[in-house]
């Protein structure tokens, strides 16, 4: 670690520690909560198995069951998937939108070797980063590997916080046009130079009702629908409905939400943020790019490596790009929680007890261990 990221990463850690000091919060009672007339099943998970069982609101899976260990980044996701697939025979299926492609390590929290402690991880580092996959190529290529391993009579776990990845799977989108490179890169140029509203504007011109339903800002679904305008003659709005059947096994799949205290949470990911730059981030995005990784490509647009670009490119100064870093994915886990609560109505919430969390891996194992045997009541 070089003297300045050294510098750099003591100076943040003073600072996080007075950002985010977790409050102690009294427990909470079990609670049906009507969010956008979405029914919440929120389980507040206790010190102990035997609390979360006497505890939970009844809710019963049928055999066969295929789990989704979904959440916020830093929730715990990874390690309670592993510890859930040891218990039942199961082997995971990376349901995360950045795991996905080769060379992006450290930022993305990809599990080691030895996280997985032997089990089979799958959809985890095999696109090109120069690809644009997306959530239609991840739903179909998840479908397959759910039918392999139920073929060999293992237990199917989707771990990720990628919510559209999840809701793509189980509801598949209508029949796209491949991307093309050349045409959105014409639109990331317009971007670049105008801004996002002239994008908005372009496609309040050409497909109105699409434009009607996206905030003006969310420059990437607006440069899709102007893609696929441009691409096919035809307008989103009109074939968006056209959706293909649901697979034979979507009303099996259910949904567990992380959902951990939001002071906690942000803690825990500003500490993790500056564990990622000290762990050679930014040699990583440097070797990434020197392979011939572009900048604007998904896997460097995504949170830290991102910034990362921008301190290489002159833009920002180091401690600016962690500072920024972690605020990008403190205002991700923030919408991955809003995301899952709108748009997972099915979704079971898990939040841990407040009142006891603490920053040990001891307590953080005993968590994982409670929550994994409370899913497993689930079942029986």
């Amino acid at each position: 670690m070089n003297a300045e990221l050294a510098a750099t990463l003591a100076a943040e850690r003073i600072g996080s520690d007075f950002r985010h000091s977790p409050k102690t919060v009294a427990n909470a009672p079990n609670r049906h909560a009507a969010a956008s007339g979405i029914v919440i099943v929120e389980i507040i998970v206790g010190i102990s198995a035997r609390d979360i069982i006497g505890s939970v609101v009844q809710h019963r899976t049928e055999p066969g069951s295929i789990y989704a260990i979904a959440g916020p980044t830093a929730s715990g996701k990874t390690a309670l998937g592993v510890d859930l697939a040891l218990r039942i025979g199961g082997e995971v299926i990376n349901c995360d939108s950045v795991q996905i492609y080769q060379g992006i390590q450290i930022a993305t929290a990809k599990p080691t070797i030895d996280e997985m402690r032997g089990v089979p991880h799958h959809l985890i580092g095999y696109v090109d980063p120069n690809v644009n996959y997306t959530a239609a190529d991840w739903a179909a290529d998840a479908a397959a590997k759910i039918r392999e391993i139920e073929s060999r009579g293992r237990v199917p776990i989707l771990v990720g916080g990628t919510g559209f990845y999840l809701r793509t799977l189980k509801q598949p989108l209508f029949d796209s046009p491949k991307t093309d490179e050349r045409l959105r890169e014409r639109f990331r140029k317009i971007h670049s130079e105008k801004g996002a509203e002239y994008l908005y504007r372009m496609l309040s011109r050409v497909d109105p009702a699409a434009a009607a339903g996206l905030p003006p800002k969310d420059h990437v679904r607006v440069i899709r629908a102007l893609e696929v305008f441009f691409q096919t003659g035809q307008r989103i709005s009109e074939i968006r409905p056209q959706r293909a059947d649901p697979p034979e096994f979507a009303n099996r799949i259910v949904t567990y939400v992380l959902n951990p205290p939001r002071a906690i949470l942000y803690d825990l990911i500003d500490r993790r943020t500056e564990h990622h730059f000290g762990a050679g981030l930014v040699d990583e995005v440097k070797q990434l790019r020197a392979s011939g990784v572009k900048d604007s490509t998904n896997a460097l647009g995504a949170h830290a490596y991102r910034r990362v670009c921008e301190y290489l490119r002159g833009e920002r100064t180091l401690a600016e790009a962690i500072e920024k870093s972690q605020q990008d994915v403190r205002n991700y886990a923030k919408r991955q929680s809003t995301w899952f609560r709108t748009q997972a109505p099915d979704a079971i919430f898990i939040s841990p007890d407040a009142a006891a969390m603490k920053f040990s891996q001891s307590y953080h194992a005993g968590l994982r261990q409670n929550i994994r045997d409370f899913l497993l009541t689930l079942n029986k």
